[in-house]
């Protein structure tokens, strides 16, 4: 019985010395629980850039009146989260009169704040759309020559009147940046692990990063996908919020024909909300109005406060 016992404890021993030194496998950062500490709230455009313009305003003071509700809204849900504005007047950010320059900027706000989340709201634009239509005839006179003589002829010619229709093209869309386009979100996001900074491109592209690594470069591709999924979640959030107000959607795109700035260069989730077509009289009037502005507002709040419970679930 003892030589059983004692055999036994030869064969556990070794199995239980093993585990011990195994050591204990932990979740890397990038997939832990993340927070919403800081929200960046984007009006996008500002003097002198307008944006789109309709028959009444335009986008640049649409997009203020809109943010600044919506910031207030969550600043009320959410006390412990920081709300932080690219501006709150009607000029560009930083008083600039570029919007290119005034969008790099934007991102370095976002940047600098440490954002967790980057709000920009926008009005889309389907452009003028114009007909014409003959209003009436003309009398034109014109030589023809018939030998050695010029005769004299006459002719009708119609008269022709072009004019502006009003749009009819309305809905909402959120873009996110594209997922084929990552490796150049990436040169911005980083692994997140204190990395440095050098310029990378042009002069005033500073926040583009040097990787040391190929670890580096593999924690940024991580965190950029990352990034990726939390845009799409929280942009099909926005666009479900619409839905349920009566808005139609035209759903969430991938923005990859056209660079957007403060979607590629901000190392955060970032989403840009086109709130509606401004170029269509009945949407213009709506989003100008106060009802729909706090509407707006109100699907961005709950909006967040979903992918907020989303994160933390």
């Amino acid at each position: 019985m003892f030589k059983k016992a004692e055999r036994l404890l030869l064969l556990i021993f070794p199995a239980v010395f093993m585990v011990s030194f195994t050591p204990l496998r932990t979740e890397p950062a990038i997939f832990a629980r993340q927070q919403l500490k800081t929200i960046i709230i984007d009006a996008g455009h500002g003097l002198p850039d307008p944006g789109a313009e309709g028959d009444e305003t335009n986008e640049a003071a649409i997009t203020l009146a809109v943010a600044l509700k919506a910031g207030k809204l969550l600043e009320e849900a959410l006390p412990d989260c920081k709300i932080v504005y690219t501006r709150t007047g009607p000029g560009l950010p930083g008083g600039l009169q570029d919007l290119r320059e005034a969008n790099r900027l934007r991102a370095k706000m976002a940047n600098e704040a440490h954002g967790d989340l980057f709000i920009s709201i926008h009005c889309n634009s389907a452009g003028p759309n114009y007909r014409t239509k003959v209003t009436g005839y003309t009398t034109q006179t014109y030589y023809v020559k018939s030998g050695k003589k010029k005769v004299k002829k006459t002719r009708k010619v119609p008269i022709v009147k072009r004019y502006k229709v009003p749009g009819t093209t309305e809905g909402t869309e959120t873009y996110i940046w594209a997922a084929g386009k990552n490796d150049l979100k990436k040169q911005f996001v980083g692994s997140g692990q204190g990395e440095e900074e050098e310029e990378f491109g042009e002069k005033t592209d500073s926040n583009y990063h040097y990787f040391s690594s190929a670890e580096a470069k593999i924690m940024a591709s991580l965190r950029t996908r990352k990034y990726f999924d939390n845009s799409l979640t929280i942009a099909s959030f926005v666009e479900e919020e619409f839905v349920k107000t009566g808005r139609p959607s035209r759903g969430v795109k991938q923005r990859d024909w056209e660079a957007i700035w403060v979607l590629q260069a901000t190392a955060m989730p970032s989403i840009l909300i086109e709130t509606g077509f401004i170029s269509t009289p009945a949407e213009e009037e709506y989003l100008n109005s106060a009802e729909g502005q706090k509407e707006v507002s109100n699907v961005i709040k709950n909006a967040v406060l979903r992918y907020k419970a989303h994160l933390e679930r």
